[in-house]
């Protein structure tokens, strides 16, 4: 029987659960250019109406995993697992994360994105490292993962690339908030990419794409579900993005920021936190520690032994970067023209943040983009960025501002002042809200 791709709209559009079949072949004549870019955009409008049930979100995902290549590691002595987030600012956990768990024994091949709206991404973060390629061809990733023990690049082209275009599509016909489809977009590459364990961190509050903790929970839950459904083993924490992760908030800066963590120099509390906690679930997952517990022990041996610094060195070097990085980061970091304290505008306790204000501040500097194809300046930002609770007057500063000229300082600067509110106290907000763990 012929397929007919309109009548797969049809059916979504009148709220009737797809077959599997019908998502599959959806997907591969999209992929393959029979189902045209327009009748791409009515499915995922006609989604973002009638959502998709458990199953269905599966089938998706499945199918546009299958659009391309799904990698393959089982050449490899260890487990092999990933992390990922929905995205928040001073959210470096990634340059931490991979190398500690490989230096437990656990590959990680990271396939990561570059930054989105307000929030930082992970391969703009890189880029700020001299000669460190984020596309390297596929055996050099192989031969990185295989002797580092983590790989930290960009998509290829041939994985799942059916959904590189359809999330174009979403971006410009308004369905990218669609929990069915955001779904289906992180889980897709994630499969791809071979892994046998993945955990979330799924992010809530002012600087969250997802605000509030009722929608957080269902991104979790659905993510969760579908990742384990699809036969990845998956599970994940909820965690606070009303401040900052880190102290600081700018690519360079937060590459600044994760080898201090590493080498020890200096670790901010709430980042440690989430960054070990995050770790101890996948080594749990993958069997190496029975418990938790157990796993959270030899995370952080693994971080103070220097035994993680060794691997993220190794990585480094490995992809184009300079041998001595962590040893001559000032050497490679070039600083901004322009750093300068921002004091705070009266007396008190900062009370609130406006934590995507603060990431628009660092887009204003320069540091992230208007456009898809802007280029990023890895210099500018913030550090010494204080958070929630914090006590001050017109003479502390609440940060410490890189920028490229005095214009661009000076509007940041007063997009900074605004996000910070000052009052008699502070809220206290969990730092992980929740762990989500499949239901079955």
């Amino acid at each position: 029987m012929v397929f007919l791709p309109q009548e797969v709209i049809i059916a979504k559009r009148n709220g009737d659960a797809l077959p599997p079949e019908d998502i599959a072949a959806f997907v591969a004549g999209f992929a393959g250019g029979t189902v045209s870019h327009a009748q791409a955009a009515a499915f995922a409008m006609a989604v973002y109406f009638q959502d998709m049930t458990m199953p269905e979100r599966v089938a998706l995902t499945l199918a546009m995993r299958d659009s391309g290549t799904v990698l393959d590691w089982s050449d490899l002595d260890g487990p092999v697992a990933d992390k990922h987030s929905t995205g928040g600012v001073g959210d470096n956990v990634s340059l931490m994360l991979a190398p500690i768990l490989a230096a437990i024994g656990i590959y990680v091949p990271m396939i990561s994105g570059r930054g989105l709206g307000h929030t930082g991404g992970t391969l703009d973060k890189f880029d700020a490292i001299p000669g460190y390629t984020t596309s390297p061809g596929n055996a050099l990733f192989r031969k990185v993962v295989r002797e580092a023990g983590c790989a930290i690049i960009g998509q290829t082209a041939d994985l799942a690339p059916a959904d590189k275009t359809l999330y174009a599509i979403r971006d410009v016909t308004g369905t990218v908030e669609s929990i069915s489809l955001i779904t289906a977009s992180i889980l897709s590459k994630k499969l791809a990419a071979g892994l046998g364990a993945l955990i979330l961190d799924v992010k809530t509050g002012s600087g969250a794409f997802m605000p509030t903790l009722e929608k957080s929970r269902a991104l979790a839950q659905s993510l969760v579900e579908v990742a384990n459904g699809a036969g990845l083993k998956t599970a994940a924490l909820i965690t606070d993005m009303n401040e900052p992760l880190a102290s600081a908030a700018g690519n360079g800066l937060e590459v600044r920021n994760a080898v201090d963590f590493l080498t020890g120099k200096h670790q901010d509390a709430r980042l440690k936190e989430v960054t070990l906690s995050l770790c101890a679930e996948v080594v749990a997952m993958t069997g190496i520690a029975a418990s938790v517990a157990e796993a959270r022990r030899l995370v952080e041996n693994a971080l103070d032994s220097g035994r993680a610094t060794e691997r993220f060195a190794i990585m480094v070097t490995a992809l184009g970067g300079p041998s001595d990085f962590v040893e001559a980061l000032d050497t490679h970091l070039t600083p901004a023209p322009i750093i300068r304290d921002v004091f705070a505008t009266g007396q008190g306790t900062i009370s609130e943040i406006d934590t995507r204000g603060v990431g628009m501040a660092v887009v204003a500097l320069g540091g992230g983009r208007t456009m898809p194809n802007d280029s990023i300046d890895h210099t500018v930002g913030f550090d010494r960025l204080l958070g929630l609770g914090a006590s001050v007057d017109t003479r502390t500063p609440i940060a410490r501002i890189h920028a490229r000229d005095l214009a661009s300082a000076a509007d940041a600067e007063a997009r900074l002042k605004f996000a910070y509110r000052l009052g008699d106290s502070a809220p206290s907000f969990p730092l992980i809200a929740d762990h989500v763990a499949p239901t079955t």
